[in-house]
């Protein structure tokens, strides 16, 4: 029995799991689920929320497998993802790219055959964005990756939208905006923490070129522009006074977060702040949906 054999008798389906990224996946099915319910007055029909998540999440699960593939040289100099079934040698990259084909087809096949061409077309380009434009090539080459790659993991909340409505909505694309201006300092504020992890990995992420100064001011900018952006459903009427007082409660929440960052002394700060954006991002998603059916009417549905 050869090296590569005695390797995959190792592989459990727990590894096959943990390729799938369980966790990530959760928090933006979250979002999706979230933006499907603020996409109508009432209940979203059970076939489309069951199936439409699902295919969204199936596909998700296939763009995270690419990623370990792609990133498994990576994985194997950082602490945090050296033990990752393709880093650590438990899976194979090829069975994981079949794995990852598996995966992408039966998720699409889902969207377009149970949901609607638009969902599955832009789940799609998100995958694409996320598993190659990102992964293959932003994360790579400037350290504006996760700005300019941020756009792929904003996408959930429009695909639970278009998913129920089978058009693209402004208030959607509001959504979009929240997490794309989000996914900064919740990345950065890791990055600082796992600073020389990159910088081994030869990872151009902001803190490896341009310092941990320099990107703890940015965290900080970055988390005001946030504020101003969160409290914008509620400018725009689709959200009403409970998802406002949640918004600058929380937003307040993620700049204490960034300044603590930036005067602090407290070593574990980035990771700190990094855990609170994950809070953050939940919370104010699970408080414009009880504001969507305890606050606000609805007027823009037609």
């Amino acid at each position: 029995m050869n090296e590569a054999e005695l390797k995959m008798e190792k592989a459990t389906w727990r590894d096959y799991l943990e390729l799938t990224k369980p966790n990530v996946v959760a928090l933006m099915i979250l979002t999706t689920v979230i933006g499907m319910f603020l996409a109508v007055p009432g209940m979203v029909p059970v076939d489309v929320l069951i199936l439409g998540n699902l295919g969204i999440a199936v596909c998700a699960g296939a763009a995270a497998v690419v990623n370990h593939v792609v990133d498994r040289q990576i994985d194997t100099k950082m602490a945090r993802t050296f033990n990752r079934p393709v880093a650590k040698g438990r899976v194979e990259p090829v069975q994981a790219m079949l794995f990852a084909a598996v995966l992408g087809v039966v998720g699409m096949a889902i969207l377009l055959i149970y949901i609607n061409a638009l969902t599955a077309w832009l789940t799609l380009a998100s995958l694409v964005g996320y598993a190659v434009i990102y992964t293959l090539f932003l994360k790579r080459a400037t350290p504006q990756n996760i700005v300019i790659g941020g756009l792929a993991g904003a996408a959930p909340p429009l695909l639970g939208w278009t998913a129920v409505t089978g058009e693209i909505h402004g208030h959607a694309l509001l959504l979009v905006l929240i997490i794309f201006a989000w996914t900064p300092p919740h990345f950065w504020a890791l990055a600082v923490h796992r600073k020389d992890e990159y910088a081994k990995a030869d990872i151009p992420m902001l803190p490896v070129t341009h310092g941990e100064k320099y990107t703890k001011l940015h965290i900080f900018l970055y988390t005001l522009i946030l504020l101003v952006i969160s409290v914008l459903p509620f400018v725009t009427g689709m959200s009403g006074w409970l998802y406002l007082l949640g918004a600058v409660v929380l937003g307040i929440g993620f700049i204490y977060w960034a300044i603590v960052m930036m005067i602090g002394k407290k070593p574990d700060a980035g990771m700190d702040t990094f855990k609170y954006s994950i809070i953050y991002l939940m919370a104010l998603f699970v408080i414009m949906l009880a504001d969507h059916y305890l606050v606000t009417v609805p007027t823009f549905i037609q």
